[in-house]
Formats: C-alpha cells, sequence, structure tokens
C-alpha cells in the first residue's frame, strides 16, 4: 500500500514539472479584435490604393490611344487622281486651235483678221481673212466639244473620288483622318469647278468668235456695197459672203 502511494506521488510531480515546462505560448493565446480591425482596415486601404493606380494607368493608355488615332493620317488619298484629272483639262485648253487663250494672240488677230475693211484692201485679203475668221469660230466650236467631253469623261473619275472619300470620311478613327478626308473632298470640289469653269471659257470662246466672225462679215459687206456703188455695174462682188 506504501508503495503505491509513493508511486502515484511521483506520477503527479512527473506530470506537474512537465506541464511548468511547456512555452508560455502553448500554454495561452490571447485575441485582439482592435488590433485584427485595424488590420483588415489597413489591408482595405491599400487594396483601394491600388485599384485607383490601375485605374489611372488604364485612363493613361486610353488617351494614349485616342492620341494616336487622332494622329493617324488617313490611308487613302485622292490627290493623284485629282491632279491628273485638272491636267487633262489644262492640257486640253493648252490645244485650242488658232487663236488660243492668249492675250497677244487675241490682240493681233482683232487687228488683222478682224479689222474693219478698208477701202485699200484686196478683194483678195477680204476672202482671205473671211475664210481665216470662219475657222477660226469653227475650230473653236471643235475645242468647246472636246472641252466638253474631257469634263464628262472625268465625271466618272469623280464620282469613284467621291465615294471613296466619303467611305473613308464615316470610317476615320481620328480627328486627323477625319479633317483629311474633308480636305479632299475639297480638293475634289475645286477640281469640279475647275472643269466648270474650262466648260464655261471654252463655250464662251466659241460663242465670241463667232460674233466676232459676223461683225467683221458684216463690216466687210458695207465694202463691198461701197465698192459696187463706187464701180457701178462692172463691178463682181468677191466670194466673202460665202464664209459668213
Amino acid at each position: 500500500m506504501n508503495r503505491l502511494h509513493r508511486i502515484a506521488t511521483a506520477s503527479i510531480i512527473a506530470i506537474a514539472v512537465a506541464v511548468s515546462l511547456k512555452p508560455v505560448s502553448a500554454q495561452l493565446v490571447v485575441f485582439d479584435p482592435n488590433n485584427y480591425a485595424q488590420n483588415v482596415l489597413t489591408a482595405a486601404r491599400s487594396l483601394q490604393q491600388i485599384n485607383n493606380q490601375v485605374v489611372s494607368l488604364q485612363n493613361q493608355a486610353q488617351m494614349l490611344i485616342n492620341q494616336a488615332k487622332n494622329l493617324a493620317s488617313l490611308p487613302f488619298s485622292s490627290l493623284l487622281q485629282l491632279e491628273q484629272s485638272i491636267q487633262r483639262t489644262q492640257q486640253l485648253l493648252s490645244q485650242a486651235q488658232r487663236i488660243a487663250y492668249d492675250m497677244g494672240q487675241i490682240d493681233s488677230a482683232f487687228s488683222t483678221t478682224y479689222a474693219p475693211a478698208t477701202s485699200g484692201a484686196s478683194d483678195q485679203a477680204l476672202i482671205a481673212n473671211a475664210q481665216a475668221r470662219w475657222q477660226n469660230a469653227l475650230a473653236s466650236f471643235q475645242d468647246a466639244m472636246r472641252t466638253q467631253a474631257t469634263v464628262v469623261g472625268n465625271l466618272n473619275t469623280n464620282r469613284i473620288q467621291l465615294s471613296a472619300l466619303v467611305t473613308a470620311s464615316q470610317g476615320a478613327a481620328g480627328a486627323l483622318q477625319a479633317s483629311q478626308a474633308g480636305n479632299q473632298l475639297l480638293a475634289l470640289q475645286a477640281q469640279q469647278l475647275a472643269d466648270l469653269t474650262a466648260v464655261v471659257a471654252a463655250h464662251g470662246r466659241a460663242q465670241n468668235l463667232q460674233s466676232a466672225q459676223h461683225a467683221a462679215a458684216q463690216d466687210q459687206g458695207r465694202e463691198q456695197l461701197r465698192r459696187f456703188l463706187t464701180h457701178g455695174a462692172g463691178y463682181q462682188p468677191t466670194t466673202v459672203q460665202m464664209f459668213h
């Protein structure tokens, strides 16, 4: 009995010693709710700051993309086709037959071929001038019709360019592309006005030469009548009238 008592006593002492040797952290865990809440709030604020930085970077990236679009050039240009159309019209006007669009030639023609008939001019000179005036008028009408045909031929080119420019304008990615498309549309309009000017000029030239021809013919007719009255019945009129 005494032996059992001694064994139980020794076991209790050993257990007490083992418990006393454990670390303090293993013995007791303390939870601080205030410190936990503060840590959670700090983490939430840090996350919000990161989110704000991400949004700011996204906005800056979008701004750079928009700037790049605004600075992007229009991938379509109608300049070459418009220049070619204008050059065709200009070349045709420069090929005007006989009396061209030149101040010197005009003044020279109206001081000779279209000059008032004088008593000193021979019948052969009157005939030559009448023929020249008739040929000038005929050539001017041909030039006018050629100009009109060229302008009509430009219409299909203008239609194609107009369709392409409107499509490019509607699909413009930025301000620069839209502005460039608008400028090219204005250039197309200017080319069409140039064609219209050429037609008006060619038609007006033909009409003016025809009017000048009639005026000169009337003047020569009066000179023929004067010569007939002067020389009497023996005077034979020239064939000038056939070119009136």
